[in-house]
């Protein structure tokens, strides 16, 4: 669903770009070029006005705030990221690599699972390198898209079985954004043992301060204090059967201040300086990740 939706933006901002050119371009080149820009880099504001936001609000928090030109550098990157992911890779790309489940594998395996409206065409560098090391993975797509978190588990239960039905061995759940909290209402019913770690990139363990914007039912779940944000911490002691390993950033975007993206006894790690999109293409901290697999 997310794939078809992000096709259908592509395709109307393709249609849009090349009617305006057609309609300015012969008699103001200027002001066919000025809009062209304008399409081209209008996300790269919203980035910007988020990033600010990011900024205000982490002076408050516990954590050390980014310093201004991390967070010029964690714009322009992420407003590349976001281009090539929201663009490219997830409404065309969505099938490029399969889940792989090798027979008779013995080598542990990963579950991914992805944010708010990303579907599993965001993993795709991620499934690659599984895929070249031959560790068996399932990347599951997050539907019905709006709805509350709680009907993903069903979803990644199912992930969870066939990956450990193909090798043996407990999986490694690898989450961004609020695929971490999916997976944390997957775990508050289930078998902790089910899981050999849980690595979450980016997520709003706490909520996030951007929640308070959000219209939809998971985007109302991750607000920060809410009903939903308060369960789970009274219901905190699951966190404590698995390992964890949270990936934080100072300049992430989306979820803010710093410190809701980590937990209390977790193996918290900073990748200082990156946007909330651009943090999961990393390679350094995919390289750290999947070596996490070989515990």
């Amino acid at each position: 669903m997310v794939a078809h939706l992000q096709q259908c933006i592509v395709l109307v901002w393709l249609l849009a770009a090349i009617m305006w050119t057609s309609v300015w371009w012969p008699h103001w080149p200027f002001v066919a070029a000025g809009g062209l820009l304008v399409l081209g880099l209008g996300h790269a504001v919203f980035l910007a006005l988020e990033l600010m936001a990011s900024y205000h609000v982490s002076g408050r928090d516990p954590l050390s705030r980014a310093t201004v030109m991390q967070c010029v550098r964690a714009w322009l990157a992420e407003s590349r990221t976001a281009l090539q992911v929201f663009c490219w890779q997830q409404p065309f790309r969505s099938r490029a690599v399969s889940d792989h489940l090798p027979e008779g594998s013995r080598r542990r395996g990963a579950v991914l699972i992805h944010g708010f409206l990303c579907n599993r065409g965001f993993w795709n560098p991620w499934l690659r390198a599984l895929h070249a090391r031959n560790h068996a993975f399932v990347a599951v797509n997050l539907e019905p898209v709006l709805g509350p978190i709680e009907l993903y588990v069903q979803s990644i239960d199912e992930a969870i079985s066939r990956v450990t039905a193909a090798t043996g061995r407990p999986p490694v759940l690898i989450c961004h954004s609020m695929g971490g909290l999916a997976a944390r209402a997957w775990l508050r019913g289930a078998d902790a043992t089910r899981v050999h770690r849980i690595v979450t990139i980016g997520t709003p363990h706490r909520g996030t301060w951007l929640a308070r914007f959000g219209r939809t039912a998971s985007g109302r779940q991750m607000r920060i204090g809410g009903e939903w944000m308060r369960q789970m911490e009274s219901e905190c002691g699951s966190t404590r059967q698995v390992a964890f390993t949270c990936w934080y950033s100072n300049c992430d975007n989306i979820v803010f201040p710093t410190s809701t993206a980590t937990l209390p006894d977790a193996d918290n790690r900073l990748a200082p300086g990156r946007g909330h999109v651009e943090m999961a293409f990393v390679p350094g901290l995919r390289q750290q990740t999947l070596a996490l697999l070989e515990d």
